[in-house]
Formats: structure tokens, sequence, C-alpha cells
């Protein structure tokens, strides 16, 4: 039977892990240090520390070669300005030891969002942890002051500059934040929100979504099993029968 031979040698395919991009909506924080009588601050802490041990076993249990994380988004802005500080100030110290793990785990940390917004000192940081690991073969996208709908605006405002008088979809997919990467294959949101909250709207067209009630610092590798099992067990038809 042809159609058995052509589903069975897809070389391109076979290669090809069965993940290769993998996003998470990591939420909950604070409702975590309410439930625990702690400052909102406490759960940014505890959701950190869960951050480094989520991506550390993706990329070593999974072997994903792409990790894709919502931090910060351009609507957090809003939240009190003691949060931000401590959320600023939290990133910063986290550039500031990650670079041993990053090179570790082979693992190019880089930011996506606008980075205007952050201060120098900021800024710095976050560029110099980009380029020590940037020829690492992992990648870990962090969304930091991102909006999927911003991004967007960026990418065409990006191909007009570049003197595009029309715009397609393959322009604006290799002009976003991610052009390099494959659209994200899963994305895994907790705390038990069923909205994707201006994350990655364009990439995310053909996405498959596994919602949990799991609170972010409450996240598990058991967790993450359960929600890769989930994934595998669908089957993506891309508007196809």
């Amino acid at each position: 039977n042809n159609e058995d031979l052509t589903e069975r040698f897809r070389p391109e395919e076979v290669k090809k892990p069965p993940l290769q991009h993998i996003a998470f909506i990591m939420d909950g924080n604070g409702r975590w240090a309410k439930a625990h009588g702690l400052p909102r601050e406490a759960g940014h802490k505890e959701g950190a520390e869960v951050f480094r041990k989520i991506i550390r076993y993706c990329g070593n249990a999974y072997d994903i070669p792409i990790i894709t994380v919502y931090a910060f988004s351009t609507e957090n802005w809003k939240r009190p300005k003691h949060e931000v500080f401590a959320l600023m100030t939290l990133l910063y110290n986290y550039l500031g030891t990650c670079v041993q793990e990053m090179m570790d785990e082979r693992v190019h940390f880089r930011v996506i969002g606008e980075k205007s917004a952050f201060s120098d000192k900021l800024r710095r940081r976050i560029d110099e942890v980009e380029e020590i690991t940037r020829n690492n073969p992992r990648l870990l996208n962090v969304a930091l002051n991102y909006g999927g709908r911003d991004e967007i605006v960026h990418a065409v405002n990006k191909l007009i500059a570049e003197g595009k008088k029309t715009v397609t979809a393959e322009d604006i997919s290799r002009s976003i934040y991610t052009g390099d990467c494959p659209d994200p294959d899963l994305i895994v949101r907790t705390s038990g929100e069923i909205r994707t909250s201006n994350f990655l709207v364009w990439q995310s067209a053909y996405s498959e979504y596994y919602f949990t009630d799991t609170l972010w610092p409450d996240m598990t590798s058991k967790d993450v099993d359960e929600a890769i099992a989930a994934y595998l067990s669908r089957k993506r038809r891309y508007g196809g029968i």
C-alpha cells in the first residue's frame, strides 16, 4: 500500500523530536503567595526557582531544543510599583547568576519583547547574557515586556522600513521576534486560567494548548510529563482530515 509506505518513510519527520518547541504561560505566583500567607513578591521568587527547574527538566528529559516562557507582559507594568520593582530586581539578580547554568545546559538565553522600557543597567545585563550564551544549541526565549499584538505591529513596521509595499504571512513569520524558530508545538498555561493573554498570537495558530489548575510555583516534572503526554496523544491536522 503506497499510502502506508508514505506514512512510514518520512525521514525529514523521523529526525525531528516529538516536540521542537514548548512554551509556558507561567501563571499563579500571586495566588500561590496569598494561599501561603506571603506577599506577592515571595510568589514570584518561588516561581523563578521553579522556572529554572522546569527549563532544565524539559531539556534533559525530553531534549526539547526550544523553550519560550511568558515572564512579563506589556500589561504587567500596571501592577503596583513595588511589585514591578521586585520583579525587575529578581530578573537582574537571576541574570547575574544564570550564565554558568546556561553554559552547562548548552542553552542560548534570549529575550523577546521590547527592551527599551528597561533600565540601562538591566538592558546591559540582558545583552551580556545573550552574547555569552549565543552559540549554545538550545534556545530559551524569555518574553519580557512582551505582547503578541505589539509583536505583529513591530514586525509590520519593520517590513515597511525595509521598503515593503505589501506584506505576506511569510514576511510576518520571518520578522517577528521568533522568526528563526518553528512555531510552538505545545503551549502550557498554569493556574486554571483558560485564555492566551496576548502570548504568541501569530505563532500559536496551530499550537496545541494544555491548561492545568496547578499554580506555577507548584509545577513539577510530573505536571510537565502529563502535559507532554496529553500533547502526544493528540493528532495535529493543520486544517486537514
